[in-house]
Formats: structure tokens, sequence, C-alpha cells
């Protein structure tokens, strides 16, 4: 059922009856063969309870594609897609944080997705300098643009890590480099050992590699791995997505000494915004992820893995077939924004302290019911919802303007289901509308689903 609620993404977003909103999506995903023949539906009132909509919302969606043959209704069976339909589809992502980034522009306040909102003025005068810089050149550098290469094994020696250009290889952003890791290192039945909650982009991966997770809580990776030896272990140890904190430096030695010969990989596409430390040195033997997109914008799709020169030759030949190299222009900028990083590493950290702070005074003035800590650096505040199931209070915040992410879509242990993960990545007075808009929301989701729909009658 959560896959489905997933798959819905912003069904209700539009304008009209929320019976006829809730059946042209369904509609839409039976005619594309997401949901395939043969596919039993959730039960009516299962449904409207993870919609948060009333019963009979679902029942006259369900009737109305019945009577277009698109559904079947027996009492005692059930609600299922006839055989008939479309040919199943490949398995894809219902994560609703992608598949909010899919959504047409319709208004609807983006708050599934943790990134800079717009790009600062350091990353266009960067990319006009990258331009007057371009020679001649092939343009095909699978394992990325040497002089990028060299910069970013310079930073990470400057940070007490000594490295070389061969010890890096560039991606196209972090999730890429997350991606060639995972086809690397993790084949089918694997078991990858991950934190509960975590990087839902992560978890993506890993299940379309049709990998076994194993889980533990934020800073339990060592504990869990005694006795076993997945394929991988994937941590995100500083500034931790989606809780904020980080592990100490004994923690994190800890690990890595527990982990031995088992791959670590750690995620540090937040480690630099840290909001009073500087990012801990880069362990030699652990596989490193790096990203410009949340120090500077997530349309700066450059990003990087850090790791042994063996483990990096490999995972360029996956990526020479994936797309032959990532885009020059793109890296020549890197390579200019990282000549100034530490100045543009403060003016973001210094923007989303401010942005962090406004938005907790908002939730204790505006939702002082929901529970939080707060987070000491990164992009997100793990909200704690009592005694709300949180996936279905994201439909109402949806209906009020405002996506989202609840925290089932980041917790592969099953929990989570009463948490919110809300980005502090916005100006302030975007975050404002968006804590008015779950605000309102709230109120309404406390006191009662959405009334009965008008169902008209259809002539058959």
């Amino acid at each position: 059922m959560d896959e489905l609620v997933g798959a819905l993404g912003r069904w209700s977003a539009g304008r009209g009856s929320l019976y006829l909103l809730l059946a042209s999506r369904l509609r839409e995903l039976i005619d594309e063969g997401r949901v395939p023949g043969g596919t039993l539906l959730p039960p009516d009132r299962v449904l409207a309870a993870g919609l948060a909509v009333g019963r009979t919302t679902v029942v006259a969606a369900y009737d109305l594609l019945r009577q277009e043959g698109r559904l079947v209704r027996r009492r005692g069976s059930g609600t299922w897609v006839p055989q008939a339909g479309p040919s199943p589809a490949r398995a894809e992502t219902a994560n609703p944080m992608f598949l909010n980034l899919l959504e047409p522009p319709d208004g609807v306040l983006q708050f599934a997705c943790a990134g800079p909102l717009s790009p600062p003025a350091s990353v266009v005068e960067a990319h006009r300098r990258a331009l007057s810089r371009l020679t001649d050149d092939m343009g095909y550098h699978p394992l990325g643009l040497p002089a990028l290469r060299a910069t970013l094994a310079a930073h990470y020696t400057a940070s007490g890590t000594p490295t070389s250009p061969d010890e890096v290889l560039v991606t196209t952003g972090g999730q890429q480099a997350l991606a060639l890791i995972t086809r690397a290192l993790v084949a089918p039945g694997d078991e990858v050992l991950v934190e509960a909650p975590t990087y839902p982009g992560a978890l993506d991966l890993f299940r379309e590699a049709a990998a076994a997770l194993r889980h533990a809580p934020p800073g339990g990776l060592a504990d869990a791995l005694a006795g076993v030896r997945p394929a991988l272990v994937y941590a995100v140890p500083t500034c931790h997505n989606p809780t904020g904190s980080s592990l100490s430096p004994l923690e994190r030695r800890r690990l890595v000494r527990v982990a031995g010969e088992v791959p670590l990989v750690f995620d540090d596409a937040l480690a630099h915004l840290d909001f009073s430390a500087p990012a801990p040195p880069a362990v030699p033997s652990v596989i490193t992820v790096g990203s410009l997109s949340k120090i500077v914008w997530g349309g700066m799709r450059v990003g990087w893995v850090r790791a042994p020169s063996a483990v990096v030759a490999r995972l360029a030949r996956f990526k020479a077939v994936h797309d032959l190299g990532s885009a020059v222009v793109e890296q020549l900028a890197a390579v200019e924004l990282m000549r100034d990083f530490e100045a543009v590493r403060g003016e973001r950290v210094a923007f989303l302290r401010a942005s962090h702070d406004h938005l907790c005074g908002l939730l204790r003035s505006e939702l002082p019911e929901w529970e939080f800590t707060a987070a000491t650096g990164g992009q997100t505040l793990w909200v704690r919802l009592p005694g709300a199931d949180a996936a279905a209070y994201a439909q109402v915040a949806l209906r009020h303007g405002v996506a989202v992410l609840p925290g089932g879509a980041l917790d592969p242990s099953g929990g989570s289901t009463d948490r919110l993960r809300l980005p502090f990545v916005a100006q302030p007075e975007v975050i404002t509308r968006a804590v008015t808009g779950l605000a309102a929301a709230w109120r309404r989701f406390a006191t009662e689903p959405a009334g009965p729909p008008v169902v008209p009658t259809i002539a058959v």
C-alpha cells in the first residue's frame, strides 16, 4: 500500500473533487502499466486511511474506474486491475522525494526534497570564468577533468588526508557516485547494512540492486557489524540525513576499525555543512562520497568519490559506459569554486544556520505539539508528530499546498511512521509560508477526514 500511495504523488493538488483527482491519477498509473494487470488494490478503508480522505472518496474513485473497465470489484474478493490491462512495467521508484521532483510545477511548496533553491552569485561567476577556460579538447573524461581531480586531491590533502588524483573519480552529483558504488559492489541478494533512518536516495539504489537491507539506528552500525559480514556498509557520519546529528571522532574510528575489510561508504555530501566544526578528515581506506550540490546549489551536478585507486579505476569503467564523463563546463566551474571553497562554504553555513533557527522558532510557536531536536548542521530537522501517521498527514499537507517527506520513506526498518523530514534550505519568507500551511493542515488533520464527495450518476 505504501508503494501505491507513493506512486500517486501529488494527486490531490489539482482542482476538482477529490474522488475525480484520485481516479484520474489511478487511471494514469494503470494505463502506463505502473499498476499492472492482476494487481490487487488496497481495500477502501485502508487506502482512505493512507491518503487521509473519507472512505467514500476511494469508493467513488474505484467505482468510476470500474465503470470504465479499468478495475474489477467483487464483494469478498477485493478490487484489482484486470489481467487484460497494460503489460507490467519495470519496477520504478515509489519514493516520494523523487516523485515530487518529477511533478510539473503546480504552486505546491517543495518541502519533500532538501536542496538549495537558487544558485548564489558565486555559481554564476564560476561558470563565467569556466567558459573562458575552454580549450581544444575532445570533452570525454570518464574519470573526470584532470584539473578538477587534481583540485579535489589537493583539497583532501590540505584537510589532512593525503590524496592523489588517481584516488578521485568525478561524478554527475553524489547520487551517481552512490549508483556507481552500488553497481560495482552489490549483487542481487547481498546484504547491505544501513542506518534507520537514512538518505532515501541510497535506499532506492540498494533496493534496485535487489540487496537485502540490514539496519541499525544512527550511531549503531559498529554494534550491528558484530558477527555479520555484509557486502557494503553505508553511513552518513557527519550532519546525518535526516537527523542532523554527527558521530564523534571516537565513534568514527570505532566504526572503521570494526568494519575491517568490509567496504565502508561514508556519504559526506553534507559533511561541510556543520554549524560549528570543520568537516573531519577523510579516512584513506573508506570510500567517501562528496558533492557540490548541497554546498552550492542542487543544479550544480558535480560530485565525486575518494577511494583507493583500484576502486576508482573500477568505478570509472562503469561510468564510461553510463555517460562517457560528466559535463566539462560544470567541472571547470567546480575548479573555480574549489579555489575559494572556504568562503563558499562559510556563506552557505551562515545561511543554513539562520534558516534553521527561523524554522525552529516557527515550529515552537505554530506547532508546539511537534517534537524535534535542533540540528548541529546539515539541511533538515527530524520532527515527530505525536500519535499521528505522518504519511496520512502528508496527504493533508499536500492539499494545503505543502509537499513534505514522511519518515517511513527514509526508514528501512518500517519505523519512523510518526516522523517528518523538514528542510531549512529556503528563504525565511518561504519557510514561513510552509509552516503556515503545515499548521493549517495539522489543525485539519486533527479534526476530521475529508467529507464524502458528490458522486454523479453515470450511464452504463
